[in-house]
């Protein structure tokens, strides 16, 4: 692993780098990109060093994409505060809860079909009814709630996932 560090972490950084156009996030991703490969169940092997960066290089994409799907969260978060009032503004911790939760439901959206993402952001979100969520979708008011249903079941599953990792990290610490 310190060999394959080594060979390859600055070319790393260098390739985040032309993709980011920010040294700093390049640089935590080349780290976080190392980091998921050493907590691995089982480390790969490569046979040469152009399989070794298409290997690299996948893995920094995927966490590419987390991060810009962070950064559109953050911002969404940031317009709907700029046009609340200040008697409604939350605290700091609360407004770390509230873009933690939001992540925490964007990757769980991902995991499930873009309809029942797509029909849970409408009828949760927009407060949108069945039926109009239905018009919206062009499906019936009956898949609507199958799909919101299949999005509250990812919910559930993600938050028992959540508690299990937890209960580990309790357990061996």
């Amino acid at each position: 692993m310190e060999t394959l560090y080594c060979d390859h972490h600055g070319w790393l950084r260098s390739w985040l780098y032309c993709r980011l156009g920010n040294a700093s996030d390049a640089a935590d991703l080349a780290h976080d990109t190392f980091l998921r490969l050493i907590g691995a169940r089982s480390q790969p092997r490569f046979g040469s060093v152009p399989e070794a960066r298409a290997y690299l290089r996948t893995a920094a994409k995927n966490l590419c994409v987390n991060l810009w799907r962070r950064q559109e969260i953050e911002r969404a978060w940031l317009d709907t505060l700029a046009i609340t009032p200040e008697a409604l503004f939350p605290s700091a911790e609360r407004q770390a809860m509230v873009l933690e939760a939001l992540e925490e439901i964007a990757v769980m959206l991902q995991a499930i079909s873009p309809k029942a993402a797509r029909a849970f952001t409408l009828a949760v979100v927009c407060e949108m009814t069945d039926d109009e969520v239905g018009v919206e979708l062009g499906v019936s008011g009956r898949m609507v709630r199958k799909y919101v249903a299949q999005a509250m079941l990812g919910c559930l599953s993600l938050r028992a996932s959540d508690t299990v990792v937890e209960l580990r990290r309790t357990a061996t610490s």
